[in-house]
C-alpha cells in the first residue's frame, strides 16, 4: 500500500513535458501578456512619446524592463504555486469590500479600454480599405468575443501566439524609414529628462501602459489554465516536485515575453521619432493618426505596415482586456473560470466577456471622446496597480499563501522596486492633474 501510494505521488510530481520542448512551446502566458502589453493604445502612447520627444523617451523602455518582467513573473508565481488567480487569492486573503473595490474598478477600464482599442483597430481598417469605421468595430467585437468562447483554449493560445507575430511589423517599419542609430544608442543610456509637466505626463502614460494590473490578472490565470491544460500538471503547493522546470519555465518565458513588448514599443517611439518629430509633427493622439501621419513622411508601405499592426495587435489584445475582467469578477463572485472550460459549464463567466466586449464596442456609437475616456483608463489603472502590486508582494512573501515557494530575495527586491516607482508614477499623474496639464 505504501509502495502504491509513494507512486501515485511520484506521478502527480511529474508533468508530461516533450522530451526537447521548443521555444514557441515553452513560450505562453509570458509571450502572450507581453504582445498584449502593446496594443492600439499602448501604440498611440508610445507613438505620442516619440512625436512630441524624439529620442529622449527611449531609455523608458529600458528602465521599465526589469521592473515588468519581476512583477509579471511574481504574478505567475502566485498562479503557479497556488491554482488560483489574484482575485482567487485576494478573495481568501484580504476583507472583500476591497476586493470587490479593485475589480469593480479593474472591470471599468478594461472595458473602456476595449472601446478604445476596438476603435482603433476599425479606423486603422477604414484607412486602409475604407468602409464604415463602426461596422468593422461591431466585426472585430463579434470576433474576438465568438473566437474566445467557441474555439478549444488549446488552439486559442496558439492562435494567440501567432497574432504576436503582428508586432514585428513596427521592428520592420524602424528598418524601412531613416534612423539616426548612434543617436539612438546615446540617447538611450545618456536621456535628456525634462522636467516639465507635458513630459511627466507622457512618461506617467508609458508607465501606466507598461505595468497594467489586467496583466497581472491575466498571466497569473494563464498559469491556472496551464495546470488545467497540461498531463500531470498540479499547483506547486500540492506538487513540490515539479517547482524546478517549472519556475524555469515562467522566467524565461516572461523574460522574453517583456523583452519582446518593450522592444517594441521602443521601436514605435524610435520610427515616430525619426519620422513625426523630424518634420515637426508632434500632435499625435492615436494610433490611427500616426499611421496616417506616417503615409506622406515614410511612404505608402510604411504607413500600411504600421496601420495593418494595429488591427493585428488589437485582435491579441481584445481577447486578453476581455478575459482578465471576466476572471478577475468570476473569482470575486466564485464562479467556474476559465477558457479551457465549455460554455455550458462557465455561462456567467462567458457572459462577462461578453458584456465587457459589447459595451466596450458600444462606447464608440456615443458621443464619448475616446481621448479622455482613455486618459481616465490611465487614472483608473494607477489607482488599481499600486495597491495590487502592494498586496501581490505581501501574497508572494506568506508561507501560509506560498508554502516553501515564497519569493526569493532578489525578485522580492526588484518587485517592491517595481511598486514603489508605480507609486511616484500615480504621484506624479495625480500632480500633472492638479496643474492642469
Amino acid at each position: 500500500m505504501t509502495a502504491r501510494r509513494s507512486s501515485a505521488l511520484s506521478r502527480r510530481d511529474e508533468v508530461k513535458q516533450p522530451e526537447r520542448p521548443k521555444l514557441l512551446q515553452v513560450l505562453g502566458p509570458g509571450l502572450i501578456t507581453g504582445a498584449s502589453d502593446d496594443d492600439p493604445s499602448g501604440i498611440a502612447t508610445y507613438s505620442q512619446a516619440g512625436a512630441q520627444f524624439g529620442f529622449h523617451m527611449a531609455w523608458a523602455m529600458l528602465f521599465s524592463w526589469p521592473l515588468m518582467c519581476a512583477i509579471q513573473e511574481i504574478s505567475a508565481r502566485i498562479g503557479r504555486v497556488t491554482g488560483r488567480g489574484i482575485a482567487g487569492n485576494l478573495k481568501r486573503h484580504y476583507p472583500r469590500p476591497v476586493l470587490a473595490a479593485l475589480v469593480a474598478l479593474l472591470l471599468v477600464a478594461n472595458t473602456i479600454n476595449l472601446g478604445a482599442d476596438l476603435g482603433a483597430m476599425a479606423a486603422a481598417l477604414k484607412l486602409v480599405i475604407g468602409g464604415p469605421q463602426l461596422a468593422y468595430v461591431a466585426a472585430f467585437a463579434v470576433i474576438s468575443t465568438v473566437l474566445e468562447i467557441f474555439v478549444r483554449y488549446s488552439r486559442y493560445v496558439s492562435v494567440l501566439k501567432w497574432l504576436t507575430l503582428a508586432l514585428f511589423a513596427y521592428i520592420g517599419v524602424a528598418f524601412v524609414v531613416h534612423v539616426p542609430w548612434d543617436v539612438v544608442a546615446y540617447r538611450l543610456v545618456a536621456p535628456n529628462i525634462e522636467w516639465t509637466p507635458a513630459y511627466i505626463t507622457v512618461l506617467v502614460a508609458i508607465f501606466g501602459t507598461t505595468i497594467s494590473p489586467y496583466l497581472f490578472f491575466w498571466q497569473a490565470e494563464e498559469e491556472v489554465e496551464e495546470v488545467k491544460e497540461r498531463d500531470g500538471a498540479e499547483p506547486l503547493a500540492r506538487a513540490p516536485r515539479q517547482a524546478v522546470p517549472e519556475f524555469a519555465r515562467i522566467r524565461l518565458d516572461t523574460l522574453i515575453g517583456m523583452a519582446f513588448s518593450n522592444l517594441v514599443a521602443l521601436f514605435i517611439i524610435i520610427t515616430c521619432a525619426a519620422t513625426l518629430n523630424a518634420h515637426g509633427i508632434t500632435n499625435i493622439q492615436t494610433s490611427a493618426q500616426a499611421a496616417e501621419a506616417l503615409r506622406p513622411i515614410a511612404g505608402t508601405a510604411a504607413f500600411a505596415v504600421f496601420a495593418l499592426g494595429i488591427i493585428g495587435t488589437g485582435l491579441l489584445a481584445v481577447p486578453v482586456l476581455a478575459g482578465s475582467a471576466a476572471y478577475a469578477v468570476g473569482e470575486a463572485f466564485g464562479w467556474r473560470v476559465g477558457l479551457a472550460r465549455k460554455f455550458r459549464r462557465a455561462h456567467a463567466f462567458y457572459g462577462t466577456i461578453t458584456v465587457a466586449t459589447l459595451v466596450g464596442a458600444l462606447l464608440n456609437f456615443t458621443p464619448i471622446d475616446p481621448i479622455k475616456a482613455l486618459f481616465w483608463t490611465a487614472v483608473i489603472n494607477g489607482v488599481v496597480a499600486v495597491p495590487v502590486m502592494v498586496m501581490m508582494m505581501f501574497l508572494g512573501s506568506r508561507r501560509d499563501v506560498m508554502g516553501q515557494f515564497t519569493l526569493p530575495p532578489l525578485l522580492k527586491g526588484v518587485g517592491w522596486l517595481a511598486t514603489a516607482v508605480m507609486a511616484l508614477t500615480v504621484a506624479a499623474m495625480f500632480v500633472a492633474m492638479a496643474n492642469g496639464s
